[in-house]
């Protein structure tokens, strides 16, 4: 499997970043990476199949919100918060905040498990 390609800090931009967390599962996954520790894809628990997650993950990579890897058979990711606070200040506190509020994304969880 090829190495997922992630924006320069100065390329991600604003559309990109606010349509990709215009999804509910998405600002799930975003605030289950907001304590900036990396996660494998098995750790996420989503109520959706895993080719949806996979497809959710890769939107939040390609607009610049995480930093995705691979090792030997399994996928990790990361949030990018220092890249998106650089570029956009108090942008990503903001939606996690509003998302607590109004409950968005609350039914994205994490395993015990990494399997």
């Amino acid at each position: 499997m090829r190495e997922p390609q992630h924006p320069e800090v100065s390329d991600i931009r604003l559309t990109a970043v606010l349509a990709a967390l215009s999804d509910p599962i998405r600002v799930g996954v975003v605030s289950q990476l907001a304590d900036n520790n990396e996660r494998g894809w098995g750790e996420l628990q989503v109520p959706v199949a895993k080719s949806t997650l996979s497809h959710h993950l890769r939107v939040l990579r390609d607009a610049g919100i995480t930093r995705t890897r691979q090792e030997g058979t399994r996928c990790f990711v990361v949030l990018r918060r220092r890249d998106l606070d650089e570029r956009f200040p108090g942008l990503l506190d903001t939606v996690l905040t509003a998302a607590s509020i109004d409950g968005v994304g609350s039914d994205v969880g994490l395993t015990t498990s990494s399997g």
